[in-house]
């Protein structure tokens, strides 16, 4: 049995534009499987050190963020190790990093930084963008960005299971491009992914 706590942290701000990635894909990944106890899968948001205890209890750690490399626009980028905190804190885009950059250091000061970190991050492409949702070519990696977190849990001995819709696994890429940046969805697909949110009235 796998005693790993593993922690997958989305951060970010789905206020503007490119900044909610993060978020989006760790909404995606609750939606779309299930996962075993030792795992725990948060929207972090832009809580910077309120999240300081829930990362000091993990063996292993896995964050999606909008992080700027200085790459193209939509470039996906995997980051291990002692090479996250530098990342994390390489250019600074907003509060969020900064926070969250002093949770990975106050938890390395404390002895409780996590033994094995990993960074999945895209460049944005626009941020300047109040109340706007993911531009197409940040969004498109909504789905690689999820197979990578889905090979690190494999890989930590947590396999979760996919939820199924009328006997066929959600696709995580119908999960990335329909589910939160197209809108409403049909009502008979909100009832079967269990989506009360986008219907006027309760499911039957």
């Amino acid at each position: 049995m796998n005693t790993k706590r593993i922690l997958v942290l989305g951060i970010g701000n789905i206020l503007w534009a490119d900044e909610g990635f993060g978020v989006r894909c760790a909404e995606a990944l609750n939606a779309g499987w299930q996962f075993p106890p030792q795992v725990t899968l948060m929207d972090g948001g832009t809580q910077g050190l309120y999240l300081l205890p829930y990362v000091q209890e993990a063996d292993c750690l896995l964050v999606f963020d909008a992080v700027d490399y200085g790459d193209p626009p939509g470039t996906l980028r995997e980051v291990v190790g002692d090479q996250v905190p530098r990342f994390m804190g390489a250019k600074k885009m907003s509060l969020h990093q900064t926070g969250f950059q002093e949770v990975l250091m106050a938890a390395e000061l404390t002895g409780k930084l996590p033994a094995e970190l990993v960074l999945i991050g895209v460049q944005p492409e626009e941020l300047e963008d109040f109340g706007g949702s993911l531009r197409d070519v940040v969004k498109a990696l909504m789905a690689p960005a999820i197979d990578l977190a889905l090979s690190w849990l494999a890989r930590w001995g947590s396999v979760p299971e996919a939820r199924a819709v009328g006997g066929e696994p959600i696709n995580d890429n119908a999960l990335a491009m329909d589910r939160y940046e197209g809108g409403r969805p049909p009502a008979d697909q909100a009832c079967r992914l269990g989506d009360a949110r986008f219907l006027n009235q309760e499911c039957v």
